[in-house]
C-alpha cells in the first residue's frame, strides 16, 4: 500500500520527526522563569512584611535544600536503569526516557535559581513582603511532590507487569495509526520491482542507528528533482561507515564530495539525505514498530536463561507479544512506499513483515523454551489461537512455527505433551 505525503505532514510511519529539544528547553524555561520571579517578587508590597535577614536565610536553605533533590533524582535513575538492564534487557530506557525525570530535575534548578536570585536581589533592605518566603515554600513543596511522583514512577518501571504494559502502550498507539487498512492479499502478491539504475548514496558518518526518516522533507525534495530514493536500512537498522544508505534512480545532476561522490549523478547528495535523517545510538518507539518485539523477546529469553530459570516471567511476556501480533494478523503491513501529492513513489523505506514480526517475537524463544514445557505450551497455545486470526496468505509461517514446537514438545515431554487438537 503506498501512503501520500502531503507537503506538511508524514504518512503513517514516517511522520516528522521529534527532535531531542524538549528537555534542555524544559531547563532554560524553568531557569530563565526562576531569575525573573526571583527578580520580581522581591518588588512586592504585598501583605505583610517580613525581616529580610530571616528571609535570606530561609531563601539560601530552601534553594540548597532543592539541590539535594537533583542527587536523588540521579541517583534513582542510575539505580532504576541498572535494575532494568539486569532484570530485564539493557535495551529497555522506558524510566530513563520518561519526560517525569527531565521534568522534575529541570522543576529543581528552577526553584534553587529563584532563591538565590530572591535572595541577593533584597540585597540591603530592612523588610520584604511575606509572598517571598511563602512563594519559595510553595515552590519547595512542588518540587517535593514531583519527588514523591518520581520515586514512584522508579519502583513501578522495576515491576515486571507495569514494564511489560509501558512498552505494549508504546506499541499499541504506534500500530493503529501505521496500520489501518485491512489485509489485502491481492495488494501483496504484487511484486515490488527493483530499482534499475539507481546510484547508491554511502553513509560517511561513524556507526549509528536510524532513528527517524523525516518524510515530508525528502519526499519534498525527490519530487523537486524528480527522482526516487529507496533506503537499504530499515528503521532501528545500523547504518556502517561506508555502508550503503539509499539508491537514488532519476534526477538531476548535482555535485559531492567525499564518500557520497555518487551522489553527482542524481538528485540528491548523500549531506542531502542525512539532513533529514535523525540517528542515534539506541533504537527508539518513535517510527520502530518492531522494537517492541525485539524488547519482549529479550526479557523473556533472559527469564528463560540457566542463570535466570523463570518460565513464569517468559509466559507472562508472552501474553503482551499474543496482544501485538493479533493486533497486526490482519492489517496491512506494506506501508514503505511514501508518495508526493501527485500519487508518484518518491521514497522507499524497507519496513517489517508478517514473517519478520513474527520471526523476531517467537524463533530464538522456541529454541530456548525447549527446556521449559510451560513456555512451549504457551507458545503453541498463542500459535493456535494467532492461526485463526490470520488470513490464510499468512497463515503458512505460523503452522511451520507450529510444527517445530510440536516436534520439540512431543520429544522432549512425551508424557505430558499432549496431541494437538483434532488429531
Amino acid at each position: 500500500m503506498a501512503v501520500r505525503v502531503g507537503p506538511d505532514r508524514g504518512g503513517g510511519l514516517f511522520r516528522r520527526p521529534r527532535r531531542e529539544m524538549r528537555r534542555d528547553l524544559a531547563q532554560l524555561v524553568c531557569a530563565g522563569a526562576g531569575v525573573g520571579l526571583g527578580l520580581l517578587v522581591p518588588l512586592l508590597t504585598v501583605g505583610p512584611d517580613a525581616k529580610s535577614e530571616q528571609v535570606v536565610s530561609l531563601l539560601f536553605t530552601i534553594g540548597f535544600g532543592v539541590i539535594s533533590l537533583v542527587s536523588i533524582i540521579y541517583s534513582v535513575l542510575f539505580l532504576v536503569v541498572q535494575f532494568s538492564s539486569t532484570m530485564f534487557t539493557p535495551r529497555l530506557g522506558l524510566f530513563r526516557e520518561d519526560p517525569l525525570v527531565w521534568r522534575a530535575f529541570a522543576f529543581a534548578v528552577g526553584v534553587f535559581i529563584f532563591c538565590v536570585t530572591a535572595a541577593l536581589s533584597i540585597g540591603t533592605k530592612q523588610t520584604v513582603s511575606a509572598l517571598v518566603p511563602t512563594a519559595a515554600m510553595l515552590l519547595a513543596l512542588v518540587a517535593l511532590w514531583l519527588m514523591r511522583a518520581l520515586q514512584s514512577r522508579a519502583f513501578t518501571s522495576i515491576q515486571l507487569a507495569p514494564a511489560l504494559a509501558s512498552i505494549a502502550a508504546r506499541a499499541h498507539p504506534l500500530f493503529d495509526f501505521l496500520y489501518t487498512a485491512p489485509f489485502d492479499p491481492a495488494a501483496s502478491a504484487r511484486p515490488r520491482p527493483a530499482p534499475t539504475g539507481a546510484t547508491t548514496l554511502r553513509w560517511s558518518g561513524a556507526a549509528a542507528v536510524l532513528q527517524q526518516v523525516d518524510a515530508p522533507t525528502l519526499v519534498d525534495l525527490a519530487r523537486r528533482r524528480g527522482c526516487v530514493i529507496t533506503f537499504r536500512v530499515p528503521i532501528g537498522g545500523t547504518l556502517v561507515k561506508g555502508g550503503p544508505l539509499a539508491d537514488v534512480t532519476g534526477g538531476e545532476m548535482t555535485g559531492g564530495k567525499g564518500i557520497g561522490t555518487e551522489a553527482s549523478r542524481t538528485g540528491v547528495s548523500e549531506s542531502e539525505l542525512r539532513a533529514a535523517l535523525v540517528t542515534g545510538v539506541e533504537r527508539t518507539f518513535d517510527q520502530d514498530p518492531e522494537l517492541a518485539f525485539r524488547l519482549f523477546a529479550d526479557i523473556a529469553l533472559r527469564a528463560l536463561s540457566p542463570a535466570v530459570n523463570d518460565p513464569a516471567t517468559a509466559v507472562q511476556t508472552l501474553d503482551q507479544v499474543e496482544d501485538l501480533l493479533t493486533r497486526l494478523a490482519d492489517r496491512d503491513l506494506d506501508i514503505g512506499e511514501l508518495t508526493d501529492e501527485d500519487g508518484a513513489v518518491r521514497i522507499v523505506v524497507p519496513v517489517p513483515s508478517w514473517e519478520q514480526y513474527l520471526s523476531t517475537a517467537v524463533d530464538d524463544l522456541i529454541v530456548v523454551a525447549a527446556a521449559s514445557p510451560m513456555s512451549l505450551q504457551r507458545l503453541r497455545t498463542m500459535l493456535d489461537r494467532l492461526l485463526d486470526r490470520c488470513p490464510e496468505p499468512r497463515r503458512a509461517i505460523v503452522r511451520d512455527r507450529l510444527r517445530w514446537i510440536e516436534a520439540l514438545g512431543s520429544e522432549q515431554y512425551p508424557r505430558i505433551w499432549s496431541p494437538p487438537a483434532g488429531t
